[in-house]
């Protein structure tokens, strides 16, 4: 099910900023399968509830890949876009990500550090252990939080925002997320989404310079996310 105006899930909102669990399916922003993105859904949900004539000013601040979900964050004015840019570029957010993967990485927890290449052409990227011609450093941590019957559950803290940095990484090492075919995954979802959910997103308000939190949970129709948070996993 893909988001319209009517079923948009808010998270949060205030006159600077619109933040929306992103169901899996879900474009962002536009591009050339011209399919509606999340942007413009979530313009047409603004326009209906405040009854705004003429354009909606929304900002794309960051985005999440297509067949995940999760957080994301969309600034509501100018100021408010020119200042989350900043704190995204400066690293100054604090970015937490659910993975589901179909082989428990050696460690219960650690750091990974690659150096990804990416290749438009087939919209993918590699990580290479050693650095290598037009790489960009890629670092991210995490932790198993629930064994499942058949994957692994772990939580994920982005230090950098590579291009596919969480599936990539995980496939060099041998844990490929449910789902992803393009990275290695023997089967996919019959929904086409893959098991990588941006779970908490943190950051200082833009505008009021406050300490925000947002979290979204994943869908539980899913039996596989039923299953994590019925495991007991308490991190909202």
């Amino acid at each position: 099910m893909r988001s319209t105006a009517e079923n948009i899930d808010i998270i949060y909102e205030d006159n600077h900023l619109l933040v929306v669990n992103k169901r899996a399916g879900d474009l962002v922003q536009g591009d050339q399968t011209g399919d509606l993105p999340l942007v413009e859904v979530a313009k047409q949900y603004i326009a209906r509830k405040y009854n705004k004539p003429g354009k909606v000013f929304l900002g794309v601040v960051h985005r999440l890949d297509r067949p995940t979900s999760g957080v994301v964050i969309f600034a509501r004015t100018s100021k408010a876009l020119s200042r989350l840019n900043a704190m995204f570029q400066n690293r100054e957010t604090q970015k937490t990500y659910w993975a589901v993967v179909d082989r428990e990485p050696e460690k219960e927890k650690a750091t990974l550090t690659h150096f990804m290449v990416r290749n438009p052409k087939q919209n993918k990227s590699y990580a290479h252990i050693k650095e290598v011609p037009q790489s960009k450093k890629a670092v991210l941590s995490y932790k198993v939080i629930a064994r499942l019957e058949r994957y692994t559950a772990l939580e994920v803290e982005l230090h950098t925002g590579r291009h596919h940095q969480i599936r990539s990484q995980f496939a060099a090492i041998g844990s490929v997320i449910k789902g992803d075919l393009k990275y290695g995954a023997k089967r996919s979802n019959t929904d086409g989404s893959i098991h990588l959910h941006a779970h908490r997103l943190e950051l200082l308000h833009p505008v009021k310079k406050e300490p925000m939190s947002f979290v979204a949970m994943p869908n539980t129709q899913d039996p596989i996310w039923a299953a994590l948070i019925g495991s007991g996993t308490d991190r909202a």
